[in-house]
């Protein structure tokens, strides 16, 4: 979506990690020293430099953007719920247009949404309610 904002009418983001680089240069966050073999050690070039290349957040600038929705989880140990509020606050900053950004951070949740099945039904009627809204 950052590097072709124009291909996409809609974009639903559970959950995302997007500020990879600060994340993982983080080495007191739990998973992170355990996910540099998937990820990569910022520290290190040329992996530092590919991490940028790619990394949502760094890679948000002025652009027409797609309408988004994205989900957090308060208590979500895989992704911090400040990623995505970072984020979206990042697009509201920088988008060149007027569509819909709208978060949903779920308070009693982790990484995997709410539990309960009604719940986790209420969640996705949600998600799919923000699509047929906007596209």
């Amino acid at each position: 979506m950052t590097m072709r904002p124009e291909l996409f009418a809609a974009v639903v983001a559970e959950v995302p990690f997007v500020d990879v680089v600060t994340t993982m240069y983080d080495a007191t966050l739990p998973l992170t020293i355990t996910e540099w073999d998937e990820w990569g050690n910022p520290e290190a070039e040329p992996l530092a430099g590919y991490m940028l290349s790619y990394s949502p957040y760094d890679q948000t600038t002025a652009h027409d953007y797609p309408a988004v929705y994205i989900t957090a989880g308060l208590n979500d140990v895989r992704v911090s719920y400040h990623e995505p509020a970072k984020w979206i606050a990042k697009l509201r900053a920088v988008r060149t247009n007027d569509a819909p950004l709208i978060m949903r951070c779920e308070m009693g949740a982790g990484h995997a949404g709410p539990s309960g099945r009604y719940a986790a039904w209420l969640d996705e009627a949600r998600t799919l309610t923000f699509l047929v809204a906007v596209v």
